[in-house]
This record gives C-alpha cells, structure tokens and sequence, in this order.
C-alpha cells in the first residue's frame, strides 16, 4: 500500500490508474458513465436486461454493483435461478464496467463469455459485482462474481472479454 491508499503507487507521483497523486490531497477519478446514464441505456436500448429486472446500483471507474429483481420467470426446474438468466446479469454488468472506463461506446461487444456455477442460488435478487482486469487498445477483460442477495457466497464466477471498436 502507497502512502495514500493505493497499491499501484509508483513513487513518481502516479499511480498504475492515471490518478495524479500528490503528498497533500488525491483526486479521484470519476467514472465515464453514470448510475443513471447506465440504466437509461437499459431502458432504450438493452430492452431483455430491462425485461428481466436488471438494474445498476454502483458504477465507478472499473467496476460496477448490479442487481437482478427476482422473478418467478427466472427459476428453472429445481427451484434455482437460470444459468442463461445469471450470464445475462454477468455479461451487462460487465459492459458497465467497461463503458465505466470508456464512456458510452455502445459497439463495445462480448467476444468470450466464461461462467463457472458454483453453488445454487436462492430464488431472490442476485447481485452482480464486476470489475475490470485489464483493458487495452482493442480488448478490455473483466471478471464479475455472483451472490443471491442477502448471502456471502458466490454463486457463480464469470470472466469476459469485450471488442472495443477502433476509435
């Protein structure tokens, strides 16, 4: 950990974000989409994630908090909530990451969605928490951890690679 709390801190007086640090104050950047930016493009133009009650809670720059409203719909036989449902709330909460960082590049498209179900989840909402793990010029990889609202353990855990168009 650096000085001020961050542990990318490299001594030059940036940190491995592009956060100009100084000994007195450090500014936080803020992220290229808002909470409410964000679920207006659910709402116009990710017209299924808004069918299935999903909805930004959190967006900061490279991460995002999600939340899918439970719905009798969304349970499979077994009493569980669907996997395409889960990878749906994965795969949006993941481009909110990366439009955190990038600010609302609509064509920035999935290119590899990967999911690993660990545990059965509860018939409640579950809350997505996705962050970024490295984004370039052309690729930007994330990964989100799923938890049934209420419980702290992850449910399913979800890495994906995004397309960013040329410029």
């Amino acid at each position: 950990m650096g000085p001020h709390g961050a542990s990318r801190f490299r001594g030059d007086g940036e940190c491995g974000y592009g956060i100009h640090m100084t000994t007195t104050k450090m500014s936080k950047p803020k992220p290229k989409i808002t909470v409410a930016e964000f679920n207006q493009l659910i709402d116009k133009h990710l017209l299924l994630a808004a069918q299935f009650g999903m909805r930004a809670e959190k967006i900061g720059p490279g991460t995002a908090t999600l939340r899918l409203r439970f719905h009798q719909s969304h349970i499979r036989p077994g009493g569980t909530i669907a996997g395409p449902v889960q990878m749906a709330l994965a795969d949006v909460a993941l481009y909110a990451v990366v439009l955190s960082l990038l600010g609302r590049v609509e064509l920035a498209v999935t290119t590899s969605l990967n999911i690993n179900f660990l545990r059965r989840p509860a018939p409640v909402d579950v809350i997505a928490h996705a962050k970024i793990l490295k984004i370039g010029k052309r690729l930007a990889v994330g990964e989100c951890a799923l938890y049934s609202d209420g419980e702290d353990e992850m449910v399913a855990h979800v890495t994906g690679t995004y397309s960013i168009p040329p410029a």
